[in-house]
């Protein structure tokens, strides 16, 4: 990723200008820090977050490492714990007080679990696993562990001499296995389910452990195939099963071990793992909730036996929600506003942590209490920001060729002036089961802010098939690949051209993925409307993709069935 920054400062020569009060540069871009990860103690005494920390791209040819530090709510201050290496799935142990991570640190041969008291202090190593440790769940008393990593395989055949060997993706992939292990003795038990586990999660009273498997370590298997499993402790077998199809989400046991709220597909043929269930701790088949709720939901945790706290993406904007568990009301926490939440996490007595971005700044720590109105900004990654003029960004409403109600995001240019038209950088999102949200938009892979002060409008619709709308609006386009959902992207562009903001001689196109596809659309079957297109890892032939997709059963039974 930063070889793209370097080549973008060779290129484009004032994207370096760096006065005060000048617009976000390509270099600034390469400096941005965020924090990545943040949850609160249980007693709200104590935040432990990670700090993303970007490589120098002049120096490093290496990713961003996370850095674990710990805000002491009592006092109001941060300190680092742990930056030496990265680190990664940041939690509190249980009756211990201390923060767990994984690390692979100078001298280890896998990623392995840390430990570093609370008091502060030098992080030590107290579990390895010859594979590697993936990702980890404490018992409630935080004696025993359960965790996942790769399979222990056996020696690999030799291969025989040939000219070539052709590498195929995929291609004997192993298989993430559970493993429950008391840190008493330290001896690990491979739980007794077969497949590939993607989740784990300890039951409140310490008698199961409720994970996501899937039947092989293939991507199109972690989409279509994923069952959730209820697994005895003790035993490690499973003793019931949810009965459910569709992509799955996140998990939550009850407070009282004898519910699980889970997000995941509707069925099979939805597009994203955004709709709401509360089924049995026994398994069976789980109750769907607002079946016609118009957003799409994100996270969630139990505030007591019967009520739910849910984060929500709804149309642009990211909303706290508290839901009934027997799906009779959900209402809205209407004192957040103006933050794109990307996820929170609640202490014992209510108090939340958000993790949060807006316009002005990547993802940063919000707390707010019970007596508290608005939510409170505890960290700052980036304070040399506020020396920076940023393009007005809003959210805007438009409507398709057919009467469909469309949203998007447009970013203005820095020094914009009234009487002027400004050249357009169209950004299509991939998916198209994604959206939007009004956050922060200048990242390395996206020009948001950086193109704003060079002079360019930025325009980020939410096309048909987006998710953030609801169930219906999330399968609208289905069956349909390149139709509707493309031509919503050029009616939004001809309001712009009709509100008098836009040069429609220099319109611009760009996207990953499926916006990637969106891109080669667009500089084809549009070429008379598009002056320049930048295609990132994109779908250039659809037929080609049929044949070598590594997510044939996603495709067909989500994306190419007919309504």
């Amino acid at each position: 990723m930063y070889q793209w920054i370097v080549l973008l400062l060779i290129m484009i020569p004032g994207l370096l200008r760096v006065d005060a009060q000048s617009g976000l540069t390509a270099e600034d871009i390469s400096k941005i820090q965020s924090v990545g990860s943040g949850i609160i103690s249980a007693d709200a005494k104590w935040v432990a977050f990670t700090k993303v920390i970007p490589a120098d791209p002049y120096k490093e040819n290496k990713p961003a490492r996370l850095e674990l530090h710990v805000y002491d709510m009592t006092k109001g201050t941060s300190t680092p714990y742990f930056t030496r290496t990265s680190v990664g799935l940041v939690a509190f142990r249980p009756m211990h007080q201390t923060i767990t991570f994984l690390a692979r640190a100078e001298g280890d041969a896998q990623r392995s679990l840390y430990e570093v008291p609370l008091s502060g202090g030098e992080a030590r190593k107290i579990y390895s696993f010859e594979t590697g440790i993936a990702f980890y769940d404490w018992s409630s008393d935080g004696r025993n562990l359960v965790f996942a990593a790769s399979e222990i395989k056996g020696k690999t055949e030799e291969k025989p001499t040939l000219p070539y060997y052709p590498v195929v993706y995929e291609d004997n992939a192993p298989l993430t296995r559970a493993y429950i292990v008391s840190m008493d003795t330290k001896l690990a038990r491979e739980v007794n389910v077969p497949g590939n586990f993607s989740f784990l999660k300890w039951s409140p009273d310490g008698s199961r452990i409720l994970a996501a498997v899937a039947p092989t370590a293939l991507v199109d298997d972690s989409y279509m195939k994923v069952r959730w499993q209820i697994i005895d402790a003790n035993t490690g077998e499973s003793v019931g099963q949810i009965d459910h199809q569709g992509k799955p989400g996140t998990a939550a046991w009850s407070k009282d071990s004898k519910q699980i709220a889970l997000i995941a597909g509707a069925d099979k043929h939805d597009p994203t793992a955004g709709r709401l269930f509360v089924v049995s701790a026994q398994g069976g088949k789980p109750t769907l909730l607002h079946k016609q709720f118009p957003g799409k939901f994100e996270d969630l945790s139990w505030t007591d036996t019967a009520n739910l706290l849910v984060l929500t993406s709804e149309g642009t904007d990211a909303w706290l929600n508290t839901v009934k568990a027997d799906g009779s009301s959900i209402q809205r926490m209407k004192n957040i506003t103006g933050l794109d939440i990307s996820t929170y996490s609640m202490a014992d007595n209510g108090i939340l942590l958000l993790l949060a971005s807006t316009p002005a700044h990547p993802n940063e720590l919000y707390t707010l209490g019970h007596t508290t109105r608005v939510p409170n900004r505890i960290t700052n990654c980036n304070p040399w920001l506020a020396d920076r003029k940023f393009g007005r960004q809003e959210v805007i409403s438009y409507k398709a060729k057919d009467g469909l109600e469309l949203q998007g995001i447009l970013i203005h240019p820095v020094q914009e002036s009234p009487e002027k038209k400004y050249p357009l950088i169209t950004v299509v999102h991939g998916g198209p089961e994604a959206h939007i949200r009004n956050g922060w938009l200048s990242t390395y892979s996206n020009l948001g802010q950086m193109a704003a002060a060079e002079g360019y409008m930025l325009f980020f619709p939410n096309y048909r098939g987006s998710t953030g709308r609801g169930l219906e609006f999330a399968m609208s386009s289905q069956a349909d690949p390149a139709g509707k959902e493309f031509d919503d992207i050029v009616d939004g562009i001809d309001y712009l051209i009709r509100q008098g903001l836009v040069d429609k001689a220099k319109i611009g196109v760009t996207g990953g993925s499926y916006g990637g596809y969106a891109t080669g659309w667009m500089a084809t079957r549009y070429s008379d409307r598009f002056a320049a297109g930048v295609m990132f890892v994109g779908i250039s032939n659809n037929i080609s993709k049929w044949g070598t997709t590594d997510i044939p059963e996603e495709e067909f039974l989500v994306h190419a069935r007919k309504r």
